[in-house]
């Protein structure tokens, strides 16, 4: 567990949430933004980076899929996912613990 602060821990739990409403670009502005200045926020804007961008793949194949009808059932099941882990991530990051996403592809080192 890291040390944070309080501040840097309300950056990281702004970033897993802002997820959940404009995707990838909280996360990216974040990570580009503080990732020098704090370990821990650098870290979990990084984290948040990443799922994000994994959903955002995830929405593109399910929408490719929904063409045979099968993407259709994935999209909301994406959503959900999406909400539920990023929750998750907050409620940990609030804490001052690092979270890593489940099933998330690791684009960003």
């Amino acid at each position: 567990m890291s040390h944070a602060t309080a501040n840097e821990k309300n950056i990281a739990v702004l970033t897993h949430l802002g997820g959940i409403f404009f995707g990838l670009i909280p996360g990216l502005l974040v990570w580009l933004l503080k990732k020098d200045d704090s370990p821990f926020v650098g870290e979990q804007a990084r984290e948040a980076l990443n799922f994000q961008i994994t959903i955002l793949i995830g929405y593109m194949a399910a929408w490719v899929m929904a063409f045979v009808l099968v993407g259709l059932a994935l999209l909301p099941l994406i959503y959900v996912g999406n909400l539920i882990l990023s929750i998750i991530a907050a409620v940990k990051v609030s804490r001052g613990e690092d979270y890593r996403y489940p099933f998330a592809l690791r684009l960003i080192n």
